[in-house]
């Protein structure tokens, strides 16, 4: 009777726990990898299905077969895979989550080519990355097929899926013989865009993954409903992950340290991932493979989006290094990428040198990527050398430079700087799952305390002023709403306001960090309780949404001076709505204060603007000064988060809230003597009454509490964050046996 009552608790426990999930440790969410092998098994029928039946016919797909295909692929194969891989990550999954998340961006990014390939229209003159002329379109276009554009992509995709294959055989022996075969697939089909023979190999291959992936997807349903594995695969790595190395005692104390107290997945893997992605397309294209970057365009922006999410979970884990990094990548690859498409798209003129000479913005981008070096000293060596080529990368993209020598350097430093992410990946995800450092990533560069000390010597070259810090875990996104409202600054600069070439490409590098991307930080400062963190961004996001629809896009949109009273309104409103932003802004610190300030001016010049009577010289000096603010907010914000003390000067708040004191509450926890008969009673009457109490034993403290209440077993399973299939020891009275 006794065993029946316990295995029904464990049961009720169980079905409690399925049920709800507020607050509870991610592994108790179902099996998501289910959703995800599943996604990839329909995608690769589908393209099976193609490939047979152009190998057979020899017509390739077209027209609506080819859209529909496309839309397929992107709902199946990106959306419900990038569901998976979100779960995945939340259930504290690294390889799965990593895994998901970025075969979520290759079916949505082969989608979009089918779909580009049947509404792509070929402009009458197309700028080639490398050699800079102008060919025109009486040519043989099929050098400018959409589909040969995929081919960067799939490279690309080929050595990730390798990686992802590889580290997976750790773990279990189904995933790498699905990701395997989806690398075989992407060698082949990206031969098939020039050889028909190799569709016929793509499609047995699919037939494989379709395989693997449905057994693999039955055997995880199955461990999800009996909360154990039924059928082989699972549970056992094809080899033991400690065979790639001996762990390293200068980094194998830093990696343990940072897995503790978080239930997120590390998401180092995915940004390091998604850099080798992008990096790769674009030295592609710089050295002349790729006749045009209308695919390149949506293959980067749709991995960006992976950078964004692995930003994200960074922020979740309480990581601002981390959240910044990420972000700051992913922002740097969709405007070089939509640059390049502006430059494709809109700009028909054969000398773009003159005009893109006079563009600052990519400096902000090389000031950026200094202060996130600098902040790495104190990291290991992988991430230092990383980020030092980042910057080797941002100085490669300076428009200063002449436009074919520029490509030619861009290529080089593109690609060093994959072959460096590829290898950050393959460590992070090895060591990730390890839980030590195998792959070696080098020693601490710098210690935290040198570090410190050298941010701390800042205060000296600056006036010190009154006030107390006032730093809260919830600033971590501030750095990025400098960032990305500096870059957008910075990029509007504009030295004359007759150069619409200068516009024109000057609309990606402010519309998409001044608003589309500002967006994000709205969304992470709406987190943990701060009611009105995403009101700045929010407004800004706005203003330079304006600034860009009307400064840049004007001659595009075919706006009328003459018929813009509409924006001279917007500009009267966001002045008295920029007010009430400096009053909230002085309740924080100096620096914010002074940018709001600054942003007041800057709206009284577009006012101007609309009223035709802008001096441009005060824009250009209220945009620098802007700019310079940004930098060093950013800068301030990222090392005082970083190391939670006002390591540089932020300055104190003008205003401050009442705050009112709470009274002293009791300890949540009694404490009695178990030396004393009373408090013997007292431990009795409290896993009596369902509580759960911590006792010594000659090792470690343990939690006990009674079988009698399923609700206490649940609680104990809730504060140690474990897995259902846990065990814990049942200890039975001598009465409760003989009965």
């Amino acid at each position: 009777k006794t065993e029946l009552s316990l295995t029904q608790n464990i049961s009720q426990i169980r079905s409690k726990i399925m049920a709800s999930t507020e607050g509870f440790a991610a592994v108790f969410y179902s099996e998501p990898s289910v959703l995800g092998l599943l996604a990839n098994v329909i995608s690769a029928f589908l393209v099976c299905l193609q490939n047979f039946s152009s190998a057979q016919s020899n017509v390739q797909p077209e027209g609506v077969e080819n859209i529909l295909a496309g839309v397929h692929l992107i709902l199946i194969g990106g959306l419900s895979q990038l569901l998976a891989g979100l779960l995945t990550f939340r259930k504290y999954d690294h390889l799965g989550g990593t895994a998901f998340l970025a075969f979520a961006g290759l079916w949505s990014s082969y989608g979009a080519t089918r779909i580009i390939s049947e509404a792509y229209v070929l402009p009458g003159n197309v700028t080639v990355g490398l050699s800079n002329v102008s060919v025109p379109a009486s040519l043989d276009t099929s050098c400018f097929s959409t589909r040969e554009g995929a081919v960067a992509g799939l490279v690309a995709y080929i050595f990730i899926s390798f990686i992802l294959s590889f580290c997976s055989a750790t773990v279990n022996y189904i995933m790498p013989f699905v990701f395997g075969a989806i690398t075989l697939t992407l060698v082949f089909e990206a031969v098939g865009l020039f050889a028909q023979w190799a569709l016929v190999v793509s499609g047995t291959l699919e037939l494989a993954i379709v395989i693997g992936g449905l057994y693999g997807a039955i055997a995880l349903l199955f461990k999800g409903i009996t909360q154990r594995y039924v059928l082989p695969g699972f549970g056992n790595p094809l080899f033991n992950v400690l065979l790639l190395g001996s762990a390293s005692r200068s980094s194998s104390k830093n990696v343990r340290e940072e897995k503790k107290n978080t239930k997120y997945a590390e998401p180092m893997a995915l940004g390091n991932l998604c850099d080798s992605i992008s990096s790769f397309i674009f030295s592609f294209y710089c050295f002349g493979y790729m006749c045009n970057f209308y695919v390149g365009a949506v293959w980067v922006s749709i991995n960006s989006i992976g950078q964004i999410l692995s930003s994200y979970y960074g922020y979740l884990r309480g990581d601002v290094y981390y959240t910044t990094k990420s972000g700051v990548h992913s922002l740097f690859w969709l405007v070089m990428s939509w640059e390049e498409f502006t430059l494709m798209v809109f700009i028909q003129s054969n000398n773009v040198q003159l005009s893109r000479a006079g563009m600052v913005g990519d400096w902000f981008f090389l000031a950026t990527a200094c202060v996130i070096l600098l902040m790495s000293f104190n990291r290991d060596i992988l991430e230092v050398v990383h980020n030092s080529l980042f910057v080797l990368l941002t100085v490669s993209t300076i428009p200063q430079i002449p436009l074919r020598g520029g490509y030619i350097f861009w290529g080089v430093a593109c690609s060093i700087y994959t072959a460096t992410s590829l290898y950050a990946t393959f460590a992070s995800l090895v060591n990730s799952v390890a839980e030590k450092a195998l792959i070696p990533i080098g020693a601490q560069v710098m210690s935290s305390s040198k570090l410190q000390k050298a941010l701390m010597s800042t205060q000296s070259c600056l006036p010190k002023l009154g006030g107390k810090p006032n730093l809260r875990p919830s600033d971590a996104p501030n750095a990025l709403f400098y960032i990305c409202n500096g870059l957008a600054a910075f990029s509007a600069l504009q030295g004359t306001l007759n150069d619409p070439i200068r516009q024109h490409l000057s609309i990606p590098t402010v519309l998409i960090p001044g608003a589309i991307f500002q967006l994000y930080v709205c969304r992470i400062q709406v987190q943990r309780g701060r009611r009105f963190g995403s009101v700045l961004p929010f407004c800004y996001a706005a203003v330079w949404a304006t600034w860009t629809w009307l400064r840049f896009a004007g001659n595009l949109l075919n706006i009328d001076p003459r018929n813009d009273g509409g924006f001279t309104a917007g500009a009267v409103a966001f002045l008295v709505v920029n007010i009430f932003l400096m009053i909230l802004a002085s309740y924080s610190n100096l620096v914010l204060l002074s940018l709001t300030a600054v942003m007041e001016v800057l709206i009284v010049c577009f006012l101007l603007f609309t009223l035709e009577s802008l001096p441009v010289p005060l824009e250009i000096v209220m945009l620098t000064i802007f700019s310079i603010l940004c930098i060093y907010g950013a800068a301030a914000s990222l090392a005082n988060c970083i190391f939670g003390k006002e390591l540089i000067l932020m300055g104190p708040s003008l205003l401050r809230a009442e705050t009112v004191k709470e009274a002293p509450t009791s300890p949540p926890c009694i404490n009695p003597s178990s030396h004393q008969t009373s408090g013997l009673r007292t431990i009795a009457e409290k896993l009596n009454a369902g509580g759960v109490c911590g006792v010594p034993t000659d090792t470690v403290y343990a939690l006990a509490a009674s079988c009698k209440h399923p609700e206490a077993i649940e609680k104990i399973y809730r504060i140690k964050v474990c897995t259902i299939n846990t065990t814990y020891a049942k200890h039975l009275s001598v009465q409760n046996l003989g009965n």
